[in-house]
């Protein structure tokens, strides 16, 4: 696993996706609903409907990993979905991790 801070972007998509979705799925909403590509260097964060799980997906250039987190008791502190980008930094992201609201204090 990779340091977060080794990561040049890190992207959150903010639209409620299907999360029985495993690499093969989420590489499809990067490449046709971000418009990006999956390939080059960054993690694409996807966060569950009921925000107690977040997946997070990346290139390591030996192919795709994916990382997955679930909260017994409370839920990730995420904006209301609206079909955009985010671009997070390392530190916001570890925040979101741990359980902080970043989204409110953003200026």
């Amino acid at each position: 696993m990779r340091d977060l801070r080794s990561f040049s972007k890190i992207f959150l998509y903010n639209s409620r996706i299907d999360f029985r979705k495993s690499i093969n799925g989420l590489v499809q909403i990067v490449k046709y609903e971000l418009e990006l590509n999956p390939l080059e260097e960054g993690l694409f964060v996807f966060v569950a409907r009921n925000r107690c799980a977040i997946k997070i997906l990346y290139f390591d250039l030996s192919g795709f990993a994916l990382w997955y987190k679930r909260l017994e008791k409370e839920k990730f502190k995420m904006p209301k979905p609206n079909n955009e980008k985010h671009i997070l930094s390392s530190h916001e992201l570890y925040m979101i991790l741990n359980g902080y609201d970043v989204f409110k204090s953003r200026p």
